[in-house]
């Protein structure tokens, strides 16, 4: 199994789960402006999308698009509890958090990386997300994770999507339930491996 991740990127929610779940895999870093692996292939070839993260299950056999690599990842260690069975309707809350992470904070995160964004645009998605950060805290409150007491791979995508508020200088400080969140992820075990598995800082 290889997964074809970018330092920094949403690949770092598969990473996550992949040392979660102890699975032996290999990394593959990607260069997304050149679109070459670091062996010198032509990522298109692997996925034609040109984004990461992506998953070779086996040769031939490659999964992308993060929230369905995740869950792909937990269903192959169904023990593990990080996502529900397939069915129960615990298993569609989780696709519920999955969404909300999707649209509702990485897409809105990923329109402040475009350059030729005018600031006054930049502040109302930033403004935005404030709305959504503000709702997560209040989840928070009651919930050490999305799902309540159990972390799950939503809880590895938010937070990977979560460690960008940093980089546009987002105060995340007032809401300090997400904040308590993001400091409590980070310190798991698996989500140390990955940061450093990828060169990122841990703390």
């Amino acid at each position: 199994m290889k997964l074809f991740f970018a330092p920094g990127t949403c690949a770092l929610s598969p990473h996550i789960v992949l040392h979660e779940l102890g699975i032996k895999f290999e990394s593959v870093k990607v260069d997304l402006r050149q679109k070459t692996t670091a062996d010198g292939q032509d990522y298109r070839l692997i996925n034609p999308k040109g984004y990461v993260p992506a998953l070779e299950i086996a040769p031939g056999d490659v999964l992308t698009e993060g929230p369905a690599i995740i869950q792909y990842l937990a269903d192959q260690n169904p023990g593990s509890r990080l996502a529900p069975p397939a069915g129960t309707r615990e298993r569609y809350r989780l696709l519920e958090w999955l969404n909300f992470v999707s649209t509702e904070v990485h897409k809105q995160f990923s329109m402040l990386f475009n350059r030729e964004a005018p600031e006054e645009w930049k502040t109302i998605v930033k403004q935005k997300l404030q709305g959504r950060f503000a709702f997560l805290n209040e989840h928070l409150a009651v919930n050490a994770y999305l799902m309540g007491t159990d972390f799950s791979v939503a809880d590895a995508y938010l937070f990977t999507v979560m460690r960008w508020a940093k980089a546009f200088n987002m105060n995340v400080d007032q809401h300090p339930n997400l904040s308590a969140y993001q400091q409590r992820v980070a310190a798991r075990p698996a989500v140390k491996a990955a940061l450093e598995a990828e060169g990122l800082p841990t703390a």
